[in-house]
């Protein structure tokens, strides 16, 4: 049963490469996937590189990764927690995933400010 705070996933099933290849297409996007690639994070713990871009952005941001199947977004208390759904991916599109983080290099660090 789901509950007012779940949001929609697509199911594995249901992951199209050219959603996947569009919501990293964006730096900002990517940039919130790579940080994800250690482990799952708070949503608030994502760091943007302009630390400027106002929360309803980074959303957006976020509803894009979901809505093509590369995060997940859990409810978390009272925020949200992100995870990358690797295991998905690398079962829809092997190597995929892999290799768009890879030729992107390391994440910049930054803090929101």
């Amino acid at each position: 049963m789901s509950s007012p705070t779940d949001l929609p996933h697509p199911e594995r099933s249901e992951i199209a490469l050219t959603d996947v290849l569009f919501a990293l297409s964006d730096p900002e996007r990517l940039a919130i996937a790579q940080q994800l690639v250690d482990g799952p994070l708070d949503m608030a713990a994502c760091h943007l590189s302009d630390p400027t871009i106002p929360k309803s952005t980074k959303s957006h941001l976020m509803k894009v990764l979901r809505e093509a199947g590369v995060i997940r977004s859990e409810a978390s208390g009272r925020g949200r927690r992100l995870s990358l759904r690797r295991d998905d991916l690398d079962a829809r599109f092997p190597g995929v995933l892999d290799a768009v983080l890879g030729a992107a290099g390391p994440v910049p660090v930054t803090r929101e400010g």
